[in-house]
């Protein structure tokens, strides 16, 4: 397998552990991606939900205090809960100590919380695309879109949102954080009345700057504009990645940093030593991903050997999620994995898997990274 494996960790929270345990499995985790073979591992940024990445900047840095030469970062750390500066001064403290090995991921999500609001409000009807049905192209399923609307306009995501900004705090808009961000970082920042300011730490800061996107709308219009790297999410919104990736593509012009695009695909893994038994260990994917559509937030992640079955209207709620998560033995999952690989065209696919024991979830790495031909360091 020519592309390159990366990590994706949400720092799950398991049914009857703690954030604590769940932090510390993470470093685990991350120690062991490194020895495998693993070229990078990015932590997400989630609220008030039963995974503990709540702290993207604090947890990259403990990452990389505990590990030695894989790269480390965010995907993505979301602007609408941070400012420019917050990031670039944070993420410039830990790139300081550990210099050449940190990524910043960014992502848009609240603004799109914004105009879903303004959408529902203005009683704009869903696209027609929502009535898609699902394909399989190449091998790869291209599933119905799922309508995100009554996801982000749920009472329990505004009270977090309101806990996470100051009282009538607006984000500014995504672009002019993001050159706001570019500029704190090369040291030509400016504020509206011409005064510059300088991070420290975080000017000239080695950092990689990547965008984060669902769809071919301004994240991945952006990207491209900007030539930057781009992270497509097929495990969150598997419906519009191929749209997201073409439009980046369409985008892009050369830049100081990339020549050409550089596209990371995002994918949900379970491996096993065999297809049973990885289905078994995803078999509670069901009820944490619908935790999560319905609205009420990820619960920790249910033991498969006491959740009971879903109904088949709860099922289908989470139907796109089921059918593009990657389940079996290492074989099965490297196949999928090269389809959508060749599909996307990705040059590096990054791995985001979640179990109940971790592990399991340890194990289906490791087995990931021996079938993908990853080139593991002589030790763990």
């Amino acid at each position: 397998m020519s592309a390159p494996l990366s990590v994706l960790d949400l720092s799950p929270i398991s049914e009857g552990e703690t954030a604590r345990q769940a932090l510390r499995n993470s470093l685990d985790l991350a120690r062991s991606a490194e020895a495998w073979g693993y070229k990078r591992y990015w932590v997400a940024e989630h609220h008030f939900v039963g995974v503990a990445s709540s702290s993207p900047a604090v947890l990259v840095g403990l990452i990389a205090a505990a590990t030695n030469t894989i790269r480390v970062g965010s995907a993505a750390v979301l602007l609408g809960n941070n400012t420019a500066a917050q990031v670039v001064e944070a993420f410039g403290t830990v790139e300081a100590l550990y210099p050449g090995r940190i990524d910043l991921g960014i992502g848009r999500s609240g603004q799109r919380r914004v105009e879903a609001l303004r959408a529902v409000a203005a009683g704009t009807p869903a696209p027609a695309e929502s009535k898609r049905e699902n394909v399989v192209r190449d091998g790869v399923v291209i599933p119905a879109p799922f309508d995100p609307t009554g996801l982000l306009t749920s009472p329990r995501l505004q009270a977090s949102f309101e806990a996470l900004a100051f009282p009538g705090a607006q984000a500014p808009d995504f672009e002019q954080q993001v050159d706001d961000i570019l500029s704190l970082l090369n040291g030509t920042h400016r504020t509206r009345d011409g005064i510059e300011l300088h991070a420290s730490p975080g000017e000239d800061a080695d950092v990689e700057l990547w965008v984060f996107g669902s769809s071919a709308g301004p994240s991945a219009e952006l990207a491209g504009r900007l030539g930057l790297p781009f992270g497509a999410n097929y495990h969150v919104a598997p419906s519009s990645t191929l749209d997201a990736v073409e439009a980046y593509r369409a985008a892009f012009r050369p830049s100081a940093v990339l020549s050409e695009p550089y596209v990371v695909v995002s994918a949900d893994v379970v491996a096993a030593e065999d297809d049973a038994t990885a289905r078994e260990l995803a078999s509670t994917f069901a009820h944490w991903t619908h935790s999560i559509r319905s609205g009420h937030g990820a619960i920790p992640y249910p033991d498969p050997a006491t959740a009971l079955p879903l109904s088949d209207a709860d099922k289908a709620v989470v139907e796109d999620r089921l059918i593009t998560q990657f389940v079996g033995s290492p074989t099965t999952v490297a196949d999928r994995l090269e389809s959508l690989q060749k599909l996307t065209g990705a040059d590096e696919l990054v791995i985001t898997g979640v179990t109940h024991r971790h592990e399991d979830r340890l194990r289906s790495y490791e087995l990931l990274a021996k079938e993908w031909g990853l080139p593991a360091l002589l030790a763990a």
